[in-house]
């Protein structure tokens, strides 16, 4: 599933081509998770203005409104003024006078929708519960620790939960986890100040990490250009579950935490 870096190396990849291109046409193959949210003719003619992240999302501001895209659980973007005929599992084109914006989807839990604005209830229900980006400036890790506080259940499942920071999908929850040296099933609760502060150098640090070596493709994550990444190469405990640990040498155990795997090191990873 495409997290937080996959999403962000798909907006570098594409983001500065497509400024100033002008809306031709729109084409919409077999429905998506949500609709469109308005009738594609409408979108004819409008310019885009830029594209930023918020969270999973990737938001194509236009000259009037803006598009929000997700990726769900197999989606990838392409842009190009020379892309094939559309595929099978080509779900939306916006064909612009400057190339295409494809969303290439085979599960089809993706979705691209419009709204007036990002404070119209559409763009509020989609964006509206989204934590602090942790990237940014604004993730400060006093009130990281202030709102872990708050929590009882175990913080691999806040951290999913994107309401106190945001894009930390489960990839990167195992990683983060191994990096702050915290079980994935502490208490978020029970995080000392210093110990918080540790997770949230960790959450940056991964992050920042991935988006360098291009996300992780565990099986068809691409970027616009059709590059694939490279960070689960170097993962530490992520899908590692009977292998020895980089660090200690113990076996990576795995578990399941909300539908989810979970990968940590016994030994490097205290409760």
């Amino acid at each position: 599933m495409p997290e937080l870096p996959e999403v962000e190396v798909t907006r570098m990849s594409f983001a500065d081509r497509i400024v100033n291109a002008r809306i031709e046409a729109v084409f919409m193959g077999k429905p998506l998770r949500w609709p469109l949210g308005c009738e594609p003719g409408d979108l004819h003619g409008l310019q885009v203005l830029g594209v930023r992240r918020r969270g999973k999302y990737l938001l194509v501001d236009l000259s009037e409104g803006l598009l929000l895209i997700h990726l769900g659980m197999s989606g990838s973007v392409s842009f190009s003024a020379d892309l094939p005929l559309a595929g099978k599992h080509d779900h939306f084109d916006m064909v612009t006078n400057l190339g295409t914006l494809r969303l290439h989807d085979p599960r089809r839990f993706g979705a691209v929708v419009y709204a007036p604005g990002e404070n119209h209830a559409v763009a509020r229900k989609l964006l509206g519960r989204l934590g602090v980006e942790p990237l940014g400036d604004t993730f400060d890790a006093v009130a990281f620790h202030q709102a872990l506080k708050l929590r009882q259940t175990a913080i691999k499942q806040v951290l999913l939960a994107g309401e106190i920071v945001v894009g930390v999908g489960n990839i990167y929850a195992s990683e983060t986890l191994f990096l702050a040296g915290i079980r994935p099933t502490t208490r978020a609760a029970r995080l000392s100040k210093p110990r918080a502060a540790l997770l949230h150098g960790a959450i940056r640090e991964v992050l920042a990490r991935a988006v360098k070596k291009g996300g992780s493709t565990l099986k068809d994550f691409s970027n616009a250009n059709g590059e694939s990444g490279y960070f689960q190469l170097e993962a530490m405990v992520y899908d590692r579950a009977g292998e020895p640990c980089r660090v200690c040498g113990s076996i990576i155990k795995s578990l399941r935490q909300g539908q989810r795997s979970t990968f940590y090191c016994a030994t490097c990873q205290k409760p």
